[in-house]
């Protein structure tokens, strides 16, 4: 089975998150920038409120692929321990690296929020969402950063996720969906008909409707 695109794939998801559905303590987080249209489909379909949720992996300088840590909305910031003992990272050099991806994500904040402030996750259950899952780095980045704001539940769903990452995720959250674990699964894009980039103008047009009870307009989508 392919997903025509983000959009048919978030409608897919959603009917598999029915158990959710007209719950008030409910909210849909999108990951930016593909997992958004995923997320609209869903919060329309459970009749919950959708926003953001920013992360960006900060890269050991000189190795970027190599993740050192993250941080995430709301000012939380993630170590990976094993990474910076071994390398011996030193705060000085974190701090610059955190920095910079700090300016990043307030940019993006600034961008795909306008100035909606950010939601309050303290005893909500927060269904993460994404366009799919490989190695699941950025997600798990995502649920340790949304724990330290101390939700009632962290729910992940997927359209689309390799079967040992679903099954990974299954000791990380309270609950986790994906519509599809195929096997062999080789990459998220494979199992799309269109996967073509997510810009950041159909990001803010999805999330301003969202707030509008609108539907979309036509860009980007």
């Amino acid at each position: 089975m392919l997903f025509k695109d983000r959009t048919a794939a978030g409608q897919v998801l959603a009917k598999e998150l029915a158990a959710y559905a007209n719950c008030s303590d409910v909210l849909i987080l999108g990951l930016p920038r593909g997992g958004v249209p995923v997320a609209f489909e869903v919060a329309k379909a459970l009749n919950a409120p959708l926003d953001v949720f920013l992360v960006r992996k900060l890269g050991v300088p000189g190795q970027e692929e190599l993740a050192m840590g993250a941080i995430a909305s709301g000012g939380v910031r993630v170590l990976n321990d094993e990474v910076v003992a071994g390398l011996g990272l030193s705060e000085t050099i974190i701090n610059k690296v955190a920095q910079k991806e700090q300016q990043e994500l307030e940019r993006r904040e600034r961008l795909y929020r306008d100035d909606r402030p950010a939601p309050d996750l303290h005893g909500r259950t927060v269904i993460l969402v994404d366009d799919g899952l490989a190695t699941g780095a950025t997600m798990r980045a995502a649920v340790r950063a949304l724990q330290q704001q101390q939700p009632d539940q962290i729910v992940v769903g997927v359209p689309v996720s390799s079967p040992e990452t679903c099954q990974e995720f299954q000791t990380e959250v309270d609950d986790i969906v994906c519509a599809m674990t195929p096997r062999p699964f080789h990459s998220v894009g494979l199992w799309y008909d269109d996967f073509s980039q997510t810009m950041d103008d159909e990001v803010r047009d999805l999330l301003h409707s969202a707030a509008n009870n609108q539907q979309p307009s036509a860009v980007g989508v």
